[in-house]
């Protein structure tokens, strides 16, 4: 008969357990990335009372009888199925949607979290705002002035200078495509001013200097006389300038006599064929360009602060690339259509300061720049783990590493089964009220009948010691 109070105390115990779960559950129905919990019992190890038997020829076997001795909790589980995506509008709020887990760095210990409430120090590092906990990531690096990120490298702050500089970036690539009036008249020896404008066609465009100088480089596209698919081009950098800057321009490595000047040749439908100079340059590949250098004038060029004279002047070369041979699309033409004004791509620019940033579905985080440049900053790293359940929960919606979760696999977005980062979001609680009512119910009628199996057990014992009376 004690076995039944012990049953039924065994049984408020581990309801009670539940019932903790379920209230822990309600209250952070409202917490960012809360994942719920769930509580699963197993009956307790049962008394023998007789032993099976097998059959025999006379007798057909017998089953064990046995007693349960109560019940236990067989395991709390943390339930990792996706929250609802909250919109928030803030930049740096960060949800996934999918696997995965955010990495933070407390001192030198990685947590993990699918609460993305992120913000920014004073210092730039994206951090936890309520904790000051980091968030990983790779920073970006400068090669050979191409953005580079590498994933596969050890992690780092995430830092976003808000107000940084971006050094200026020097012109070294331009392209035009330019359509060239097949009607255009050709300018005879004797030209008027008029009839040299009208047979003129200019295209200027700004470039830069590696000090961040603004100059303008004009090119100027005569018809060749008695050549209907040549035209001449010139080029000038800086036209407005008191004094003319030097300059050159090489086709295949040849510099043209004038320093200036080299020949388009159209084909009779109107696309590329060939460029070449009077010295007797051509080029060999289907991509054609022209190499322009030209000098820094010495008032714009920065002072040695040793020496209090100007540095040295500076070259500058950069590539005008008029398109491929025969291509219409982002090359030059020639058709009998208004001559046009088109240079789609320049990649200089000045100093700039960084006034805003993005963080895209990659978690690639862009710098918007006052020089109308955008560059990636960093990317954000995200965590996954063989069993998800197996990691222990450190408060502040934060887990750590155990011997069951397996080690952190480390890497980008979409990555391994790794999801999505969708900024300007929250993942909300997977707590589901109308659920955990409905388990809260049954556990409460679960808590009340054990407390009946006392309280019989307690008659029961009264009866027998009523019986000596």
């Amino acid at each position: 008969m004690m076995r039944s109070l012990y049953a039924g105390v065994s049984g408020l115990q581990n309801h009670q357990t539940r019932m903790d779960v379920i209230g822990n559950n309600v209250s952070n129905v409202n917490t960012t990335g809360f994942k719920r919990g769930r509580v699963n019992f197993h009956d307790m190890i049962s008394q023998m009372m007789q032993g099976a038997s097998r059959p025999r020829e006379e007798v057909g076997g017998v089953n064990p009888r046995q007693v349960g001795l109560g019940v236990m909790t067989s395991s709390i589980d943390t339930i990792f199925t996706q929250g609802s995506l909250q919109t928030t509008g803030v930049k740096s709020d960060l949800a996934l949607q999918g696997e995965g887990f955010f990495v933070l760095r407390d001192g030198d210990q990685n947590l993990y979290t699918r609460a993305g409430a992120f913000g920014l120090d004073a210092e730039g590092n994206l951090v936890n705002p309520s904790n000051g906990m980091r968030v990983q990531g790779w920073l970006a690096e400068q090669i050979d002035g191409r953005t580079i990120i590498n994933t596969s490298s050890s992690l780092d702050d995430l830092i976003i200078p808000i107000g940084g500089k971006d050094p200026a970036g020097a012109t070294t690539d331009i392209f035009v495509a330019s359509n060239l009036n097949k009607t255009t008249p050709v300018i005879p020896p004797d030209a008027t001013e008029s009839q040299i404008l009208e047979g003129t066609w200019t295209v200027e465009e700004d470039i830069y200097d590696s000090y961040g100088n603004r100059h303008t480089l004009r090119i100027d596209f005569t018809r060749v006389p008695d050549e209907p698919n040549r035209w001449l081009a010139n080029t000038t950098v800086s036209p407005e300038a008191d004094v003319a800057i030097p300059q050159t321009v090489s086709v295949g490595g040849t510099e043209s006599p004038d320093g200036a000047s080299f020949v388009i040749e159209f084909s009779n439908e109107g696309t590329l064929q060939s460029i070449s100079n009077a010295a007797g340059g051509t080029v060999e590949t289907d991509e054609l360009s022209v190499q322009l250098s030209f000098q820094v004038p010495e008032s714009l060029v920065p002072i040695d602060p040793e020496t209090g004279l100007p540095e040295a002047p500076a070259v500058q070369t950069a590539n005008i690339t008029l398109g491929r041979v025969g291509a219409f699309t982002n090359s030059m033409t020639q058709y009998a259509s208004a001559s046009s004004t088109k240079v789609y791509e320049q990649n200089g620019y000045p100093m700039g300061y960084l006034e805003d940033y993005r963080i895209d579905q990659s978690g690639t985080i862009t710098g918007v720049f006052s020089n109308g440049t955008n560059r990636a900053l960093g990317q954000v790293a995200l965590a996954s783990f063989v069993n998800p359940g197996g990691l222990e929960k450190a408060g502040e919606n934060n887990y750590v590493v155990t011997i069951n979760s397996g080690m952190p696999d480390v890497g980008p977005s979409g990555v391994a089964g790794k999801g999505r980062v969708i900024a300007g979001t929250l993942e909300m609680s997977n707590v589901d009220l109308a659920a955990e009512f409905t388990d809260m119910i049954v556990t409460q009628r679960g808590f009340q009948a054990n407390s009946r199996t006392i309280q019989t057990a307690d008659q029961l014992l009264q009866e027998v010691l009523t019986l000596k009376r």
